[in-house]
């Protein structure tokens, strides 16, 4: 009876299905043309390809987006697919919920995966009936639609084009991630960022498997980040003239940040909040006199100078403050990880600093978060709770080798490789210099799990890409920088030591342009890439 049930509701489905899809366009041919991509063309480099020709799969009037019955994370899944590919296919790609259908599909299954893909990978099966997308949760059955995305021709991130074949390589794949973390940084106090350019950021990253999204709300220059108890925070440390140069003003409100946190989730990237302490600090204090030690506001700083702020260590208020507003961030942070900044604190002596880090690690805890933040923290008692982020230009750090031998896990971000802020090279027309010119080779040239002397890949959660905004303005900007730098860090997050290549990056790198052409991307078109 139960499979008589599923059979009679599959018809009706596909009964009232079919008018909608044979009316769009005729059926396809019998054989599909050969596809214009090649399944190791991903970026990041898939871990196995087992590319088989005879086997593509042609996108056709009748195609539908199938999911794991029961499954309503599947569904969102396949909805957001079909969102992705109905503009420029003109198909209607209904999304069902069924065991089988009898047309073409495009098969999007939680269960069922090979051993090795774990909790963030996938495998991906294309035969000339069908493409079988298939993981353990839905992150991973995410990640895989993004590499059906990539294997499509470039014409699929131009709406109307329609394009007569839409073909996917035929084969298999079988990926999953080299660490857990892999991440971008956008700062909004440099310079803030309305929740447009956020999330429009956030629809970049997500294409290259990036699955955090670390957000520097406060620093020197502007606080981003409403705080109830403190309301002047926003108001005025973030009001007008705040920002470098005072031409950066503006702030998020709870709403605007839950909104951008959903989105970043419906897209399976996690955003972290950075409150920047004890120094980067001169926001807060210039607003609020009672937070600096003489009780005397010092003048808001539009400069990009660093390390000439400290709140008051020895206050009691500096605890309420901070307190404050770890437990009111945790409260709308649905993520992990709360970062508490720590680095240049160069008016706060080594002393004060592990005092005030050893009474602020534990009220990060205390809210029900994991304390993250800059390597600087090491020099205080973190623990195997805590993350440390590595941001140095060198290859060895002392505590850090110490706080990775207590448990401390440790995020790589280089700043002469990861900070997308560097210029490329002398001739940029943005960007700061300090750590050092960053082509994309340099970006994509270093191992994460040999940088650091003494940190090895078991230290390491993952990699992140910080992008600072002393000189960005614009979404334009955000984008000129972080492409093509970005998805050079995203393959050292996701795909295995053994892949890294140059030469097949550059390549696979290069066959990017048309899509970003497309997307309106301004991406920065270096003289090392062979850009189509």
């Amino acid at each position: 009876m139960r499979r008589r049930h599923t059979t009679t509701r599959l018809l009706a489905i596909t009964a009232l299905a079919l008018p909608l899809i044979l009316s769009a366009a005729p059926a396809p041919a019998a054989a599909p043309p050969a596809p214009t991509r090649q399944l190791s063309d991903v970026i990041p480099a898939p871990v196995e390809t087992r590319p088989d020709a005879r086997n593509a799969f042609r996108i056709s009037p009748l195609t539908v987006i199938r999911t794991t019955p029961g499954s309503a994370a599947a569904m969102r899944i396949g909805r957001q697919l079909a969102t992705t590919l109905r503009p420029a296919t003109g198909y209607p790609l209904p999304v069902l919920a069924v065991r089988s259908t009898p047309l073409p599909e495009i098969a999007l299954l939680i269960g069922g995966t090979d051993d090795r893909i774990g909790q963030q990978g996938y495998q991906l099966d294309v035969t000339r009936h069908r493409v079988t997308i298939r993981a353990n949760n839905p992150a991973g059955l995410f990640a895989g639609t993004q590499t059906l995305r990539q294997l499509l021709p470039a014409d699929i991130e131009a709406p109307d084009r329609q394009r007569t074949a839409w073909t996917v390589p035929g084969g298999h794949i079988v990926d999953h991630p080299r660490f857990d973390y892999r991440g971008a940084m956008l700062d909004l106090a440099r310079h803030f960022h309305t929740v447009d350019e956020i999330t429009a950021y956030v629809d970049l990253l997500s294409q290259y498997k990036i699955n955090y999204l670390h957000l520097h709300l406060t620093d020197d220059q502007g606080w981003r980040i409403q705080i109830d108890s403190w309301p002047r925070l926003t108001t005025v440390g973030g009001g007008p003239g705040t920002g470098v140069d005072g031409v950066g003003p503006g702030y998020l409100t709870k709403a605007d940040y839950q909104a951008i946190v959903a989105y970043a989730a419906a897209r399976h990237i996690t955003i972290i909040p950075e409150i920047d302490m004890p120094g980067h600090t001169n926001a807060a204090q210039s607003t609020y006199p009672e937070l600096n030690c003489d009780g005397v506001a010092p003048p808001p700083r539009t400069d990009i100078a660093v390390g000439y702020s400290s709140l008051c260590i020895n206050d009691e208020l500096t605890y309420r403050f901070v307190e404050d507003v770890i437990r009111e961030l945790a409260a709308i942070t649905p993520g992990p990880f709360l970062h508490i900044g720590g680095d240049e604190a160069h008016a706060t002596t080594d002393e004060d600093y592990r005092t005030f880090m050893n009474r602020v690690l534990p009220l990060v805890a205390k809210y029900g978060k994991r304390a993250y933040g800059w390597n600087e923290i090491t020099q205080a008692d973190t623990s195997a709770d805590d993350v440390a982020q590595f941001w140095g230009t060198g290859t060895t750090n002392g505590s850090l080798v110490a706080a990775a031998a207590r448990g401390t896990k440790v995020v790589m971000s280089p700043a002469n490789k990861a900070y997308l802020d560097m210029k490329y090279d002398a001739n940029t027309r943005l960007g700061l210099r300090w750590a050092g010119l960053i082509e994309v080779s340099d970006a994509y040239g270093w191992d994460p799990a040999t940088r650091v002397t003494g940190i090895g890949e078991d230290a390491v959660l993952g990699v992140e890409a910080p992008l600072w905004s002393e000189t960005l303005r614009t979404l334009d900007d955000i984008e000129h920088m972080a492409f093509p730098r970005l998805p050079a860090i995203a393959e050292l997050g996701w795909s295995t030591s053994a892949s890294h290549n140059w030469e097949s990056f550059r390549t696979r790198l290069g066959e990017q342009a048309p899509r970003w052409r497309l997307q309106q991307v301004d991406f920065y078109p270096s003289p090392q890439v062979p850009w189509l």
